[in-house]
C-alpha cells in the first residue's frame, strides 16, 4: 500500500509538470514574436535557474539553523553526493539545451499541430530505449505506448505527415528528450532534484544567451516586451516544472513518466480552447471530434499504465 501511494504521489508530481508545460505553450509561441530562440531559451533558463538558486539559499539557511554538528564520514558523502549531482546537472543540462534549441528552431518551419506530434514520439523512443540498457518492458506499457501515440497523431495533426526541415528538427528534438528523460531516470534516485535543475537550468542558460549573443542580438526592448512570455516560462515552466520532473521520475519508470509528460498537448489544446471560449485569444480554438477522440486516447493510456501489472497478468505470462 504504501508503495502504491509513494507511487500516486510522483505520478501526481509528473501530472502537475505536464499541465504547467501545457499551459506554457502560450508563452513558448508568444515569446518568438519578441525576440530570437536563443535569446528566449537563454533568458528563460537563467531565470528559472535564478528561482531555484533563491530556494536553494532559504532552505539551506533554515537547515543551517537546525543543523547540529556532523561527523567526518557524513562530510565525505556530502562532498560525494555533490559531486555527482553537479555531473547529473551538467548531463541533464547540454541534453535539455540540444533538445530544447531543435524545438525552438523547428517551430519556426512546421506547423504547431506536426511540431507537437513529432515531440511527443518519446513515448515510444523511451521503451525503445530502455530495451538497450536492457530493462524489462511490460507489454501493457507498449499498448499504453501506441494508444497516445494514436492519440496524439488524431490530437494534433490536421495535414498529412510530410517532413520537411523544420519536421526533421523537431523528430530530433523527440529524440534527444528521450535521452533527457533516460537520464533523469538513471540520476534521480541517487541525487538532490532541486540542485539538478539549477545546474542543468544554468548549463542551458549560459550556453543559449552565447547563441543568442552571436545570432540572435538581443536588445533589452525585446526583453521588456516579452517580460511576460519569460516570466511564466522561466520560474513555471523552467524553475518549477523541470523540478518537478526529476522529483517524480523517482518513482515512476521512465516509460509511464514519458506517458504522463505527453499529457502537455493535451492540456495545451485544453487550455487553448478555454482561452478562445472566454475571450482571451481570438483565433479559433474549439476541439473537433478527431480532437476530442485524440484526448480520450491518451488519457486511457496514462490511466492504463499506471494500474497495477498484476491486473494484465495471466499466470505464467512474462513481461516483453
Amino acid at each position: 500500500m504504501k508503495g502504491t501511494n509513494e507511487k500516486a504521489r510522483h505520478s501526481m508530481l509528473l501530472l502537475l509538470t505536464a499541465f504547467i508545460w501545457g499551459l506554457a505553450f502560450v508563452s513558448q509561441s508568444k515569446g518568438m514574436d519578441y525576440m530570437h530562440p536563443f535569446t528566449f531559451n537563454g533568458v528563460r533558463a537563467l531565470i528559472g535557474a535564478l528561482s531555484l538558486l533563491c530556494y536553494l539559499g532559504v532552505d539551506r539557511w533554515i537547515k543551517g539553523r537546525a543543523r547540529k554538528r556532523g561527523g567526518e564520514t557524513k562530510r565525505e558523502r556530502k562532498r560525494a553526493d555533490k559531486s555527482l549531482d553537479i555531473r547529473a546537472g551538467l548531463w541533464c543540462g547540454l541534453a535539455l539545451t540540444v533538445a530544447s534549441t531543435l524545438q525552438q528552431f523547428g517551430i519556426k518551419y512546421t506547423t504547431v499541430g506536426k511540431a507537437g506530434f513529432i515531440t511527443t514520439l518519446y513515448i515510444i523512443f523511451v521503451p525503445i530505449g530502455g530495451i538497450f540498457l536492457r530493462k524489462k518492458v511490460p507489454g501493457i506499457t507498449w499498448v499504453s505506448a501506441g494508444m497516445a501515440a494514436a492519440g496524439m497523431y488524431l490530437l494534433c495533426m490536421q495535414e498529412s505527415l510530410v517532413l520537411g526541415s523544420g519536421d526533421i528538427l523537431v523528430f530530433l528534438c523527440a529524440i534527444v528528450f528521450t535521452v533527457h528523460i533516460m537520464l533523469v531516470d538513471h540520476f534521480s534516485p541517487k541525487t538532490d532534484g532541486v540542485v539538478v535543475s539549477c545546474i542543468q537550468f544554468t548549463v542551458c542558460g549560459i550556453l543559449c544567451s552565447i547563441g543568442a549573443l552571436i545570432w540572435g542580438h538581443p536588445t533589452w526592448i525585446q526583453l521588456w516586451e516579452g517580460r511576460g512570455t519569460l516570466l511564466y516560462a522561466g520560474v513555471l515552466s523552467c524553475g518549477v516544472a523541470y523540478t518537478l520532473q526529476v522529483i517524480g521520475q523517482k518513482g515512476v519508470n521512465p516509460t509511464a513518466a514519458a506517458l504522463l509528460l505527453s499529457l502537455e498537448s493535451v492540456f495545451a489544446t485544453l487550455a487553448g480552447w478555454i482561452a478562445y471560449r472566454i475571450g482571451f485569444l481570438g483565433t479559433d480554438q474549439t476541439m473537433t471530434g478527431r480532437q476530442i477522440a485524440g484526448c480520450v486516447l491518451v488519457f486511457t493510456a496514462v490511466i492504463l499504465v499506471q494500474l497495477p501489472g498484476r491486473l494484465f497478468r495471466r499466470r505464467g505470462s512474462r513481461t516483453i
